[in-house]
């Protein structure tokens, strides 16, 4: 569904991604890890057209959207959880719903099927988003992303700075969007268990290129822990 093809990305004079390449796959979990500062979130954002590719190619579906402006993208199918949620803290959790539908007619309904996923956020619908704990604010997040029903799901270090029991429950979403079969995901994750879990394939990054990649139930076979450990 999602193919990144020998893309190169440079910061000023530093070269940050090194001929990368990932294929992200329908009902597939891809999970990217790397210590910090190899180049994750900005392969991430590349990705979604937030930071320009210097060369190589990004194919969605088959067809070349490394051109494509980040809402071209969005609306071809792509989701995005950016790292530090980045929600709309002063409008409401139904408000910050509906601008993951923006360009939607008006009268797109929210799907009612992210309450199912996220009960918490139809009881919070009227509270603004910079009142939820920081759970609930990822929790929000992902619903956003997910409004538009996306072919490809990409989330940036979902569980940073939450606690355990939402991990739990994050973790139980991304398995059920990808056992669906109608979705690509792509993680980018610190916790190096969470990510073991979910993993139907990995990629492990090293200063801005992938150095190891293989199924997830081979992790631990082949070392990735210790590729990743600080």
């Amino acid at each position: 569904m999602l193919s990144v093809k020998n893309i190169n990305q440079y910061y000023g004079g530093s070269h940050i991604l090194r001929d990368v390449n990932i294929e992200a796959q329908l009902g597939k979990v891809t999970v990217i890890l790397g210590r910090n500062g190899v180049g994750k979130t900005t392969l991430l954002k590349s990705m979604m057209g937030l930071v320009p590719i210097k060369t190589g190619s990004i194919e969605l579906g088959g067809k070349a959207i490394h051109q494509s402006t980040p809402y071209e993208r969005a609306r071809a199918g792509m989701g995005f959880v950016p790292q530090g949620r980045e929600i709309f803290g002063r409008l409401t959790v139904e408000e910050n719903l509906l601008m993951g539908l923006a360009y939607k007619s008006a009268s797109t309904p929210i799907p009612p099927e992210l309450f199912e996923l996220f009960p918490v956020l139809k009881q919070m619908l009227g509270r603004r988003g910079g009142d939820l704990s920081g759970g609930q604010q990822q929790q929000l997040t992902i619903a956003r992303a997910l409004a538009a029903k996306p072919r490809v799901l990409i989330l940036d270090e979902p569980t940073e700075g939450i606690q355990p029991s939402i991990i739990k429950d994050i973790g139980r979403v991304i398995r059920m969007l990808a056992d669906r079969g109608d979705m690509a995901i792509v993680l980018v994750e610190q916790y190096y268990d969470f990510a073991q879990e979910l993993a139907d394939q990995y990629v492990v990054m090293e200063r801005g290129a992938v150095v190891a990649n293989g199924l997830g139930k081979d992790m631990e076979a082949n070392g990735v822990r210790k590729l990743v450990a600080i």
